[in-house]
């Protein structure tokens, strides 16, 4: 497996959209959802097109090009 990047949120969960501008691949949400749009973004295998979409604790987040991310609730 590709290393991880741990990526620490607080709560039981976190929006995608907000989770990609955590991971600091990009600076606005607009940009988190274009991302998302253009089938660039991976929640635990697959292809994801829900900017609202729940990560929670332990989910693998994969943003192509850019890196794999784990997500850490706290």
């Amino acid at each position: 497996m590709k290393n991880l990047e741990e990526i620490k949120f607080k709560g039981e969960y976190i929006k995608l959209q907000q989770f990609i501008k955590l991971t600091r691949v990009v600076g606005q949400g607009s940009d988190a959802k274009m991302l998302i749009l253009d089938n660039q973004v991976e929640v635990n295998g697959e292809i994801c097109l829900e900017r609202g979409r729940k990560i929670k604790n332990g989910d693998i987040i994969n943003i192509y090009d850019f890196g794999t991310f784990k997500a850490i609730g706290i």
